[in-house]
């Protein structure tokens, strides 16, 4: 069996942040009842351009495959009836909602104990279901200018600048999704579920990791700097080759010494100013402009042989194509591919979170309401109850 084979998990999700979490928990065998909402049209994401087909987008499919979709409208008496009956027969109930949905449709821990103590309700919100911000909407640009990521990102004399993958977004969903996983094991162990309050805020902050403690314990100002360099490690940073740009960084000691005989040269290593870690910081100014004008001087391809072959952390900064391209990414088993009858083979990168050596079979995203049939004899309901239940507007007025 897959690690989640034996997980049900309804969620009402949309967009990135929530179905990006749940998507690696459904790679890992969960079944994921996707929950969408007939009066909108269901996940937003559905229709995020520019590559949409109808209800079919290629953003919907990044995030959704191995999932299933039931169109269920939660507002109606009837379609609270088999979201709740839902609840009864599921180990958790995942969403991403503004902070202060989660309450006002019921769908906390509280609201849903009593159809099954063992529940666990993850709430992936923008600013958390408490504070003076929780009815807010959050997004991950606005969080990364709140949390303080934009002031970090970019050239001191440019803009301050977001970062190019929506990463509060994703992190978030990681970050419910390893809450998830802690409550069900709570709750398999103790036989009670209860409440993950996940937010955008929260894990934005806590990404500020050693420049919070710096500034909170030191008196810290972070500054941007030229050539995405690391705020105290020197070198470690982008420089320009002849014909690209690369990133060469020296974590330790060691590197710096097989750095200055990659460049040949040896002056640098026996420059006292150069000497440690603090005194490359302090004296950077004299130092970068020298280690620039030798990258200059040749290609990207000629300094990647030569710091690869001595072992000196480097990559050549390479575009999307060209990072897909890479041969390690095909030999981690990164890139799958489904089959689609709009998009035809829809290849993307795959979940990083592994555990054993079983190999996945991917399955396409679904399309809305899907699963309906499958879904309601799951829950063991004759022909004539699902007639009844469509006909008081569970599905929504356009179901099937």
């Amino acid at each position: 069996m897959r690690p989640l084979e034996d997980v049900r998990i309804i969620a009402l999700e949309q967009y990135g942040a929530g179905p990006f979490g749940s998507v690696h928990l459904a790679d890992l065998g969960a079944q994921v009842i996707k929950i969408e909402d007939p009066r909108t049209g269901g996940d937003i994401g559905r229709y995020v351009p520019p590559y949409v087909h109808g209800e079919e987008s290629l953003f919907f499919e990044t995030f959704n495959r191995n999932k299933q979709s039931l169109s269920l409208d939660i507002s109606t008496p009837a379609g609270r009836a088999v979201f709740e009956d839902l609840v009864r027969t599921s180990d958790a109930v995942w969403s991403n909602l503004r902070g202060d949905v989660p309450a006002k449709i019921g769908i906390r821990y509280a609201d849903l104990a009593h159809l099954n103590p063992a529940v666990v309700c993850c709430s992936l919100t923008g600013f958390g279901m408490t504070g003076p911000r929780a009815a807010e909407p959050g997004y991950d640009y606005v969080l990364q200018g709140i949390a303080g990521w934009m002031s970090l990102t970019g050239d001191p004399d440019g803009p301050p600048t977001k970062t190019g993958l929506s990463l509060v977004d994703f992190s978030s969903g990681f970050v419910a999704a390893l809450s998830l996983m802690a409550g069900l094991h709570a709750a398999r162990r103790d036989g009670v579920g209860g409440d993950c309050d996940v937010s955008l805020y929260d894990t934005a902050m806590s990404l500020l990791t050693y420049p919070a403690t710096w500034a909170m314990t030191a008196g810290y100002e972070p500054v941007r700097t030229v050539d995405s360099a690391h705020p105290s490690l020197v070198p470690f940073q982008a420089f320009q080759a002849a014909d690209g740009w690369l990133v060469v960084g020296c974590a330790k000691e060691k590197f710096w010494q097989r750095l200055v005989a990659v460049l040949e040269r040896p002056d640098l290593g026996d420059d006292d100013r150069f000497a440690t870690f603090q005194l490359r910081d302090v004296h950077r100014a004299e130092l970068l402009p020298q280690l620039k004008a030798v990258f200059a001087a040749d290609t990207v391809a000629h300094w990647m042989a030569l710091l690869q072959a001595a072992g000196v952390p480097s990559s050549p900064i390479n575009d999307v194509v060209q990072a897909l391209a890479d041969p390690q990414a095909a030999a981690r088993g990164l890139l799958l591919e489904t089959e689609h009858p709009h998009w035809g083979t829809v290849r993307q990168v795959g979940s990083p979170v592994r555990f054993g050596d079983q190999p996945t079979e991917h399955r396409r995203a679904p399309h809305r309401n899907e699963h309906q049939d499958a879904i309601t004899d799951l829950l063991g309901y004759p022909p004539e109850k699902v007639a009844a239940l469509a006909a008081a507007g569970a599905f929504g007025h356009q179901e099937h």
